[in-house]
């Protein structure tokens, strides 16, 4: 039997709207302060895809005391931290690891960050971010990065489908209006979490809060409108690119974290991917040896979710990789899992939650960041739910999740005509 440590969760609301979640875990010596946007690409029109992205960046380039790149990152680095940020589809963080000690002057300057910003050097960070960019581009200028490309094929039409940084076009011609109208329209603080979580006490964070903080003015909170079922019958998307592999992904819609089944469906990725042991690296890498790279996992939002698997591997593989992994898929659907598997998964998943305990940052995503969509689970609540699940949930679930009608596969490498054709057959006439 686990014998967890001491924590303690606090939810404060600011009068101006912002959240404050304090996670109280005395037992570690470091503390993350997390500052959780609702921005990102979904909630961006076309003209503006990107521009959340271009702003989180932008957000780094300095305040009014601290006036460039260099003076802001310096006064962070100067208490012992650093500052990381990141933009998804549906959010942004902003993240500071600290010693306790340290806490107040990181929220101090975290207040400063998103009070009063500079946003200077936009055209040096605007080469930054095209250069991020030039990344997943070939050699003609296509975009060719798996991820995007097959997200855009499952949610066509919707925000969700967009790529996170944008086309090239939109950032080449974003200006600093841009930056501070969309900054305006998301960064008010009813649209925003701040979690700190570690070594700290929720009463003395509250108040530096309050100070660093109290004054950000309330904005809106955002909205933003579902995407379909997506069931639009089996898709095969292949772009033709340089490089020494293809590579592929499978994906399907499946059940997000709200939803009342989403245990099974975390049971269900775990027998499919969890480790070298489970099916789907078992059979297409040990068994088979079409890739030394292959991943199973769910990509959820609050309203939407896939079941995505990725992988890379040889040109010439590409259809027997497919069809193995269909057919992985389809065995989920048509047969029980063994007990050990399920067990094996259940455990695995308790003590994954287990070792979040001991790490701060994990911790903040988990008790704070959820917050910005709705309440978290506990962990006792996580555990009782996935020790329920049984062997014909798993079943069930794999019968609503794998069906022809929301089947993705998107594929970018080089790929012969006869092999385009195979697998374009196997998609169609998967069932």
């Amino acid at each position: 039997m686990s014998i967890l440590p001491r924590f303690a969760r606090h939810v404060a609301t600011l009068d101006n709207g912002l959240r404050l979640v304090t996670v109280e875990l005395p037992h570690l010596h470091t503390v993350t302060v997390v500052m959780y946007a609702k921005v990102g690409s979904r909630f961006e029109d076309a003209n503006d895809n990107g521009l959340s992205h271009f702003l989180e960046h932008m957000l780094f380039r300095g305040t009014e005391r601290h006036p460039d790149a260099y003076s802001l990152n310096y006064a962070i680095e100067e208490l012992g931290g650093t500052l990381y940020a990141e933009t998804a589809r549906d959010y942004s963080l902003y993240q500071l690891s600290l010693h306790p000690d340290s806490l107040a002057g990181g929220v101090a300057l975290f207040g400063e960050i998103f009070r009063t910003p500079a946003f200077e050097g936009v055209d040096v960070e605007r080469r930054i971010i095209l250069e991020e960019i030039l990344e997943d581009l070939d050699e003609d200028g296509r975009a060719v990065n798996v991820d995007d490309l097959a997200r855009g094929v499952a949610f066509p039409g919707h925000a969700l489908g967009r790529p996170i940084t944008g086309p090239l076009a939109n950032v080449e011609r974003f200006t600093p209006a841009d930056v501070e109208r969309h900054f305006r329209r998301c960064y008010g603080a009813r649209n925003m979490v701040l979690t700190v979580a570690g070594g700290c006490e929720h009463r003395a964070i509250l108040a530096d809060v309050e100070r660093a903080m109290g004054g950000l003015p309330s904005g809106e909170l955002l909205t933003s409108t579902p995407p379909d079922d997506g069931r639009k019958g089996p898709q095969f998307h292949f772009l033709k690119s340089q490089g020494s592999q293809t590579n592929v992904q499978v994906l399907l819609r499946a059940v997000p974290e709200t939803a009342r089944d989403y245990p099974s469906m975390v049971a269900l990725s775990r027998i499919l991917d969890d480790g070298m042991s489970t099916r789907l690296h078992r059979r297409v890498c040990d068994e088979l040896g079409l890739a030394y790279y292959v991943s199973g996992a769910i990509d959820s939002f609050s309203d939407a979710a896939l079941l995505e698997v990725d992988a890379s591997c040889a040109h010439a593989s590409l259809p027997s990789l497919v069809k193995e992994v269909l057919k992985l898929l389809a065995d989920l659907r048509e047969t029980l899992p063994s007990e050990a598997e399920l067990t094996k998964a259940k455990r695995r998943y308790r003590w994954d939650l287990e070792a979040g305990f001991d790490d701060p940052d994990i911790m903040a995503g988990w008790l704070g960041g959820t917050e910005l969509y709705y309440p978290p689970l506990d962990y006792a609540e996580k555990v009782a739910r996935i020790d329920a699940v049984t062997a014909e949930d798993v079943r069930r679930i794999a019968s609503e999740v794998v069906t022809r009608e929301t089947l993705v596969v998107a594929a970018v490498g080089q790929c012969t005509k006869a092999d385009e054709r195979a697998v374009r057959k196997m998609v169609d006439e998967f069932r």
